[in-house]
């Protein structure tokens, strides 16, 4: 006859059997990721992803790696692309599948960077820490907010988290280049199935500002301008200097651009760039403030467009611009020219087309002697995504957690970047960087380009709590994969463990429903951000 075990000997043994799995999970949860997140960081950067270095690949297989030793199932990765140098990396975090999934996006590609042009004692391909800060080509743009991202994927598959809907992590090619290899479009084309989503949050947009080192504003792009470059071309028989004439292909350009020059498009506002103007209103005083509070409503007030309109950038966030940026003309010094060239650039602003500007210059320049041809311009003209309360929620949520104050508002990128893709092929794009940087040292593209330590540690924490409060779900027990060594943890953060999440079993809020009919969001987030006000007001 076999002993029967008494309930007290059952209940012991599951817990000694579900301890260690518990146990690793816990562990998961109280881990400091910072040493990760720096650790990634450095390899990014060092990864030499120019067009004239490496290509995309490596940085791509790199990631890959780094997410098969974190425990991501083979089939959750695809590294794929155009050409063998310009590959993406696409990654899938499983959820309960309670509705479609979410797609967060970057770029790998850097612009390129002669070392002669930075200060002799840093290299833009080697990976820097000084003084505060991260030096490296990307580091602003945007390796840094892919190695967050990137970060935060492992942190996800440690802690065993199921968001309420599948996190797809795509991490892509040429977004720096006009080519026809750029990752994001190349997806769409060839492997839409890989991620498709019901929006994008785009980790190479939105405007996170600190002032003083303070943070101070967070703009959540939910817009961009479209760009487009075209040439103008005028003709002569040309002739000898020493007889000039009256007809000149330089004077005959020289009058088109000048016409340019003085061109206004008319004003196209829209229901971001009405919040973001309101919201700024907040942060302004005096003429200036009530200027923006003006061109919020509709129809904006003329004379307050008119004084914000002196203003580069709110002149950009108002209407399409058009502007002269190369230049050239004739065949020798002592000849008549027979031909100028002039590249114009403009950047035509949401609710306004192609076609519209293009017709807007022609009656502007009002010459049929000069040719006006494309040189770049996309078949689509994106809109502006809709305000979807559930992503400025979550935003707000991890923001007063971790920046009590600061306000947060809906923002147009005034430049372009892979969002256009999304929206053209109908998935609404966010974008949301998650990393702080400071007021006028925007070093993208250019000189020793950085990024605060202290901010890039913020923002693997933000990323963590914006993204549980916006997909919900819970944390589930797994058992945790062993990962290489890593690097200590870098002087300088003023984030600590007792920021992480602290317990695996803790209940994620749901994300905030969606309705698309919801006729009064635009004015919910205006008014949301209307009575936000800022400590660094001024």
């Amino acid at each position: 006859m076999r002993k029967q075990n008494s309930p007290l000997f059952v209940i012991l043994g599951l817990i000694a059997h579900l301890t260690p799995l518990s146990t690793r999970t816990q562990a998961a949860a109280a881990r400091d990721y910072r040493p990760l997140a720096r650790e990634i960081f450095r390899e990014l950067i060092e990864i030499k992803t120019t067009d004239s270095g490496v290509g995309s690949t490596p940085a791509a297989e790199a990631v890959a790696q780094r997410l098969r030793a974190a425990g991501f199932p083979e089939a959750d990765i695809q590294v794929i692309g155009p050409s063998a140098r310009k590959k993406n990396v696409v990654a899938r975090l499983h959820g309960s599948g309670r509705a479609k999934p979410i797609l967060i996006f970057g770029h790998l590609d850097v612009v390129e960077a002669p070392k002669e042009d930075w200060s002799p004692d840093l290299d833009p391909f080697k990976f820097v820490e000084r003084d505060g800060y991260f030096y490296g080509r990307g580091t602003q743009d945007m390796k840094g907010a892919a190695a967050i991202v990137v970060t935060n994927f492992i942190r996800w598959k440690q802690e065993g988290w199921v968001p309420a809907r599948d996190l797809v992590l795509a991490l892509t090619a040429d977004e720096e280049l006009y080519g026809d290899e750029d990752g994001v479009d190349w997806l769409l084309k060839n492997h839409r199935d890989l991620i498709d989503a019901e929006y994008s949050l785009n980790s190479d947009g939105g405007d996170f500002q600190t002032r003083d080192r303070k943070p101070y504003s967070i703009a959540v792009a939910a817009g961009e301008k479209k760009e487009t470059i075209l040439q103008l071309v005028t003709h002569n028989r040309g002739g000898h200097g020493s007889q000039p004439r009256k007809d000149n292909a330089i004077y005959q350009l020289n009058a088109a651009l000048d016409r340019i020059a003085k061109l206004r498009f008319p004003v196209v506002l829209n229901d971001v760039t009405r919040a973001q103007f309101d919201a700024l209103s907040a942060l302004e005083s005096g003429q200036v403030a009530a200027d923006m509070k003006a061109v919020s409503r509709d129809p904006p007030d003329a004379a307050a467009v008119e004084r914000l309109s002196e203003d580069p950038y709110y002149n950009a966030l108002l209407r399409t611009t058009c502007v002269a940026t190369m230049l050239e003309a004739g065949h020798g010094p002592s000849a008549l020219p027979q031909r100028a060239k002039a590249v114009i650039n403009c950047r035509i602003a949401p609710g306004h087309t192609s076609a519209e500007m293009l017709q807007t210059l022609r009656e502007t320049i009002a010459d049929d002697g000069v040719e006006i041809a494309w040189q770049f311009n996309e078949p689509s003209d994106p809109p502006a995504s809709p305000l979807r309360p559930d992503v400025f929620a979550a935003v707000r949520k991890a923001t007063d957690r971790m920046w009590q104050g600061v306000v947060v508002m809906p923002g147009m990128e005034t430049g372009m970047t892979d969002a256009r893709f999304l929206r053209a092929a109908g998935i609404p794009s966010y974008g949301v960087s998650g990393t702080f940087l400071e007021q006028g040292d925007g070093r993208a593209h250019g000189k020793d380009e950085r990024i605060r330590v202290s901010d890039y540690y913020a923002g693997v924490e933000f990323y963590d709590r914006f993204m549980k409060a916006l997909a919900g779900g819970q944390a589930q027990a797994r058992a945790m994969p062993q990962l290489p060594a890593r690097s200590s943890v870098c002087r300088g953060s003023r984030l600590g463990a007792d920021h992480l999440v602290r317990s695996s079993r803790r209940r994620l809020p749901e994300p905030v429903p969606f309705l698309a009919e919801d006729a009064a969001m635009a004015a919910e987030i205006r008014e949301s951000s209307r009575n936000v006000r800022s400590p660094l007001r001024r």
